[in-house]
């Protein structure tokens, strides 16, 4: 006997924002059992120069708490907050505090959605709910069960500019399973639009915007030490606070004089130096890139030709991947990109299809 939508024990993830509440929403409105989960991991640490801008870790948790509880209440399903406090510090706030050690530039969002939102939330969400069927969020993809291949398939969402397909390249074929992603099929407007009409409140409410609350550096548990910025021929233009301050195509707050406008092009941590070099420096066609997830395939074993991103606000660009023995994989660009960043990921696609992605090295 196939079960009815009644019969479908469904959890949301709940921000506090707009899209998790309409998903919670339009999902008790087509019947399924609906249930909201929020993840609480702001440790209390006080982030000094706090400006108010809308983030995930940082003082605004209580309030996307309160808000989260309020939509629930008014839409009439059960609502719940799981700590994980510990293991977001120890999972995310360590991986992001280690790779800026590493000069590296580290994406604390892919990590967060891959280790626990789709991880350890869901593991507890399965742990107190057994009989749960999906666990769903307000994240624009969509997801599909591919016959042939026996793979959970992920896509783009059709709003182009709100796909967020590249924060999710890391989700395993269980996560998959498990995931509903009801906006993946809609654009922003209509989520505004079903928002206002349900009356859910958030037409004064700022989107979140950053991984945190302040100066990125309150969280790297590293001193600063003076250090040399280096330019062009190697020529020392001026000193730098702390090499972990910078990132791969930073122009602004350099404080040096050139003739002509610098950007980092290079960090050496143990050399304690940060290079910068004209903007023509900062482009590359090829590299390397570790820690492969692959969705669409099982692994990468022959050469593809594919298109890629190596940043969220970037266009698909035709690339050729190549599986190197090691289990890395070698990226080259059909053009030269500009700022390929250590520490951030590459996501591979094949149309509107994740094939896989990994970290670049």
């Amino acid at each position: 006997m196939s079960l009815s939508k009644e019969n479908l024990k469904v959890f949301v993830g709940m921000s506090g924002g707009v899209d998790s509440s309409v998903t919670a929403a339009m999902l008790k409105d087509k019947g399924y059992d609906v249930t909201g989960v929020t993840m609480s991991i702001w440790n209390g640490q006080l982030l000094e120069e706090y400006k108010g801008k809308h983030a995930c870790f940082g003082p605004d948790e209580e309030q996307d708490i309160k808000k989260a509880k309020e939509v629930c209440a008014k839409i009439g399903i059960p609502y719940q907050v799981i700590d994980l406090k510990e293991e977001y510090a120890e999972i995310v706030l360590k991986y992001f505090s280690d790779e800026y050690k590493e000069g590296r530039t580290p994406n604390p969002c892919i990590v967060c959605n891959a280790k626990m939102k789709f991880g350890l939330l869901l593991d507890k969400v399965i742990e107190n709910s057994p009989d749960l069927d999906k666990f769903a969020t307000g994240h624009y993809v969509r997801t599909e069960y591919n016959d042939k291949s026996g793979r959970y398939l992920l896509l783009k969402g059709i709003d182009p500019k709100k796909d967020q397909s590249y924060f999710l390249y890391r989700l395993t074929q269980m996560q998959l399973s498990k995931c509903m992603f009801p906006l993946g099929g809609l654009v922003k407007d209509d989520i505004r639009l079903i928002a206002k009409q349900k009356e859910l409140g958030f037409e004064h409410i700022p989107e979140s915007q950053n991984f945190i609350s302040g100066d990125y550096s309150q969280i790297i548990d590293i001193e600063a030490k003076e250090g040399n910025i280096v330019g062009p021929g190697g020529a020392v233009l001026g000193k730098h606070r702390g090499y972990f301050n910078f990132t791969i195509g930073q122009r602004k707050g350099l404080g040096v004089a050139y003739h002509e406008p610098l950007y980092v092009i290079g960090i050496n941590k143990d050399n304690n130096e940060v290079q910068v070099g004209t903007k023509e420096d900062l482009y590359g066609d090829s590299f390397r890139a570790k820690d492969m997830n692959w969705i669409s395939i099982e692994e990468l074993t022959i050469p593809m030709n594919i298109t890629a991103k190596i940043r969220y606000q970037h266009e698909d660009e035709n690339a050729y991947i190549e599986p190197l023995e090691d289990g890395e994989v070698l990226v080259k660009f059909e053009k030269p990109q500009l700022s390929i960043t250590p520490g951030q990921s590459v996501v591979f696609y094949d149309g509107d299809v994740v094939i896989g992605g990994g970290i670049i090295k």
